[in-house]
């Protein structure tokens, strides 16, 4: 073999094995990127086991025949199917909180939740707001040891939303932490790992001209796909502490 032929071959079997260790480089990035996209997924979906389970359902929620607490923090409702049926979905965020009503009772809070619309600072104090039927009730069994507290109908985590009289309603530690908390962490975790953006409705029901609400309606739909999408009822009670619910006053039973 003459040098000439030699320094071809060389030269060949150089662009050869370059050629080869790109390929798997490509493949090795999109190996990556899928294990990257699947992590997220799970991280989205790990955040549902949180949420304690129950076989509660109802077809439809009934101001005039609201279900009964029986110690489960809420109740399906429809199927886990909100009713956004009749609106022109947009990855677009905004927040909206209804006006106060005639006694000072905050109304439907509505939102696209995204990004931009997430707190960048720690959440601020809030013990300025006094929503309606606001007491200090104390137990030592509680956690936090307050029956109460200035539940956010859309959650700080969501919307970065402090101090605002219209977010904010009287609500037990049970509702705050075993009912809503673990709806709104996964709407958060799926945001935050998506970019995504996710269509929320919170409405506080009240009976009558009760100062403190029944419990709350929350409805969730992710826009850019269906990783997210519930509709469910949380009971605004205490395990072992009945409420007067048309002024706030409380006491423990058995």
């Amino acid at each position: 073999m003459n040098r000439r032929n030699f320094k071809r071959k060389l030269r060949l079997f150089f662009i050869s094995l370059f050629v080869v260790i790109s390929f798997f480089s490509y493949l090795s990035g999109k190996f990556s990127k899928k294990n990257t996209h699947n992590n997220k997924t799970n991280t989205v979906f790990n955040s549902k086991k949180k949420i304690i389970k129950t076989n509660n359902k109802i077809s439809k929620l009934d101001v005039d025949n609201l279900p009964v607490f029986n110690n489960k923090p809420y109740v399906v409702i429809n199927d886990n199917n909100p009713d956004f049926e009749n609106e022109k979905l947009e990855a677009k965020s905004f927040e909206n909180y209804s006006n106060l009503d005639y006694l000072g009772r905050c109304g439907v809070a509505d939102a696209i939740i995204g990004k931009d619309i997430m707190p960048t600072s720690k959440r601020e104090n809030i013990s300025s707001v006094k929503p309606t039927g606001w007491k200090k009730i104390r137990y030592d069994d509680i956690d936090g040891k307050s029956l109460y507290n200035r539940c956010h109908l859309i959650g700080f985590q969501l919307a970065g939303e402090n101090a605002n009289k219209k977010n904010l309603i009287t609500g037990t530690r049970y509702l705050n932490v075993k009912g809503m908390l673990a709806f709104e962490n996964m709407v958060c975790d799926y945001v935050k790992e998506t970019n995504h953006h996710v269509r929320y409705r919170v409405k506080p029901i009240f009976i009558k001209d009760e100062l403190v609400a029944r419990g709350v309606q929350m409805e969730a739909l992710s826009i850019e796909d269906d990783a997210i999408k519930f509709n469910v009822y949380c009971f605004n009670s205490q395990p072992n502490v009945e409420i007067n619910y048309k002024d706030g006053t409380a006491k423990r039973i058995k």
